[in-house]
């Protein structure tokens, strides 16, 4: 019989390896390579997901990066934006690049039919390579040539064949901008890899978020049909406490219940929220919260976790020379917690507020 593993146990686990546990003294690539994947919809919430993450973690750690062509932002698992190091976009992309294809049998299959497909990739790619491009601008030129086909439908086409990376000033910390976009291979001046391996990708997820189930690596990468793949693999198996089995790389630390976790705030569109399937996420947070962390436009709030498990909210407002830290949590916590959230709330508006001459928390219990 495998060994069970309690919510508490896999929190902790999960916890470690997401960094959680303690800020690790990393360099910001070495961070993102270690996380495989930062959802990135907006251009902000890497840099907080790091700063939670990292010792002395800067901004312009990041922006370096960005702009040095190390890492890129691009459609990945599940079709959504991630930042990524340039080798995991090289690789990452090919694996999923039959997801995303699929992708366009659904909300564009009308607006594409009739388009070739391959001619429109062709064409986007030729225009993107050209100029960076928004996809406004990308459609628009397509629609030159395809003319009975919507302008959004002809550049989802062409975001979801080639591999395209927003470049910067998009993803720089304090700078505006639509996202302009280009090919990865013109980019990066590399090709994407030929044989992707599956495997390698369920062992880096294994790495940043294990021990986990295989829907919850189908949840994170959006693929399908890995069972048979992930139990010829030869992992450690567990079980939680409901019976799911568990997979595991055999060497991979697995702290115990009872390991201190500290408070941490935690980014919009955290991907720790977004990477396991429903029997299992609770490892993070309590079902009854997911109605008011996940909203109807898509949106994934800032959250709060204490004792390692989501308890609240947060968000920064003010006025021009002013940030107000306004956390809502979902469950009282205790004096030292409370005390705990203050100090870590400072240190939060240090960092997305530097400029502020008027600092405030301000606490709104159930």
């Amino acid at each position: 019989m495998p060994e069970v593993l309690s919510r508490r146990a896999l929190n902790r686990a999960t916890l470690g390896r997401q960094l959680l546990l303690a800020r690790a003294e990393l360099s910001a690539l070495e961070a993102v390579r270690h996380l495989y994947g930062m959802q990135a919809q907006a251009p902000n919430p890497p840099y907080v997901g790091l700063w939670a993450r990292l010792a002395g973690f800067a901004h312009d750690d990041l922006a370096r990066l960005i702009n040095e062509r190390l890492v890129v932002r691009l459609a990945l698992m599940r079709s959504t934006i991630h930042l990524v190091t340039a080798d995991d976009c090289l690789a990452l992309r090919p694996l999923l690049g039959p997801l995303l294809a699929r992708g366009l049998r659904g909300m564009h299959s009308r607006g594409l039919a009739g388009v070739d497909l391959d001619e429109l990739t062709a064409a986007g790619r030729e225009l993107v390579e050209e100029r960076p491009l928004t996809f406004r601008e990308l459609g628009a030129v397509l629609r030159e040539r395809w003319p009975d086909s919507p302008a959004d439908a002809l550049a989802a086409g062409v975001r979801n064949t080639l591999a395209l990376v927003q470049v910067p000033p998009r993803g720089i910390w304090g700078v505006g901008g639509q996202a302009t976009h280009t090919t990865a291979e013109a980019w990066l001046g590399r090709s994407q890899e030929e044989r992707p391996s599956a495997e390698e990708a369920i062992r880096r997820y294994l790495a940043a978020y294990g021990p986990a189930t295989v829907m919850d690596v189908q949840q994170w990468s959006g693929m399908t049909r890995l069972g048979e793949i992930v139990r010829g693999m030869g992992l450690r198996t567990f079980a939680t406490e409901d019976g799911a089995e568990l997979f595991d790389l055999p060497e991979a630390p697995r702290p115990g219940p009872e390991t201190p976790a500290p408070v941490r705030y935690l980014s919009e569109f955290d991907n720790m929220l977004l990477s396991f399937a429903p029997r299992t996420r609770t490892r993070i947070t309590e079902e009854e919260y997911r109605g008011r962390i996940f909203t109807i436009n898509g949106i994934i709030k800032a959250t709060v976790l204490v004792d390692g498990f989501v308890r609240g909210m947060w968000k920064v407002t003010g006025k021009r020379g002013e940030a107000i830290l306004e956390v809502e949590l979902f469950a009282p916590v205790s004096a030292g917690e409370r005390a705990d959230l203050e100090v870590e709330g400072a240190r939060l508006l240090d960092f997305v507020a530097p400029e502020a001459s008027s600092r405030d928390i301000r606490f709104r219990e159930a």
